[in-house]
C-alpha cells in the first residue's frame, strides 16, 4: 500500500470514527431522522391502536408528515390530543404535521400520535410492526414500531396505568 492509499484509508477511518452515530433503530430519510418508533399493545378485539416516534429535521427547510399505511391497519392518520376547556379531545391533523428545520417533533401518548384504525390483528408486546410513513419532501419511509406494554408511556416500558390510552375512544370520530 503506497503512502497516499494509507493516508486515504486513515482519513476514511477517522471520518467514520468521529461521525455522529445513528443507532440501528434510527432511520434517516432526506433531512429527517426518525427514532424511538413504538406502539402500545392492544387487547384482543381492539380495532384501533396508537403509534409513537420522534422526528428530527436536520435540514434547512420544513417537511410535513402527511400520514401512513401498514398491513396491520385498514387506515392510519396523524392525530393530536389536547385539552379544550378542561376536556381532553382528539382530532385528526388533516393537513399533516410540520417538522420545522432544526426542530424535533415527538409523537407521544397524550399528544401527537399515529392513529391506526381497523386493526387486522392485535398489537402484541414484543412484536415489531412495519409501517410506511409519508412525508411531503422525504417521501415514503418504512419504520418498525416496537410494541410495548398496553399502558406504556415510552419505549422500553413506563407507566402501565393506561393514562392516555385510546380504549375510551373506540367510537370517536372527527371532533
Amino acid at each position: 500500500m503506497n503512502t497516499f492509499s494509507r493516508i486515504l484509508a486513515l482519513a476514511a477511518f477517522a471520518v467514520a470514527f468521529v461521525a455522529a452515530p445513528v443507532s440501528a433503530e434510527d432511520i434517516k430519510a432526506g433531512d429527517l431522522v426518525i427514532t424511538q418508533a413504538w406502539a402500545r399493545a392492544t387487547p384482543n378485539g381492539a380495532k384501533i391502536g396508537g403509534g409513537y416516534l420522534t422526528i428530527e429535521n436536520k435540514g434547512t427547510a420544513p417537511d410535513r408528515l402527511l400520514g401512513g399505511t401498514g398491513d396491520i391497519a385498514g387506515k392510519m392518520e396523524i392525530h393530536e390530543m389536547a385539552m379544550d376547556n378542561g376536556v381532553m379531545k382528539m382530532r385528526p391533523i388533516d393537513k399533516g404535521l410540520t417538522i420545522e428545520p432544526g426542530k424535533t417533533v415527538k409523537l407521544a401518548p397524550g399528544g401527537y400520535h399515529l392513529m391506526m384504525f381497523d386493526l387486522k390483528s392485535p398489537l402484541k408486546q414484543g412484536d415489531k410492526v412495519p409501517v410506511t410513513l409519508e412525508f411531503e419532501k422525504a417521501g415514503k419511509v418504512t419504520v418498525s414500531l416496537d410494541v410495548q406494554a398496553v399502558g406504556a408511556q415510552a419505549p422500553g416500558g413506563g407507566d402501565k396505568s393506561g393514562h392516555g390510552d385510546h380504549s375510551g375512544h373506540m367510537d370517536m370520530k372527527k371532533m
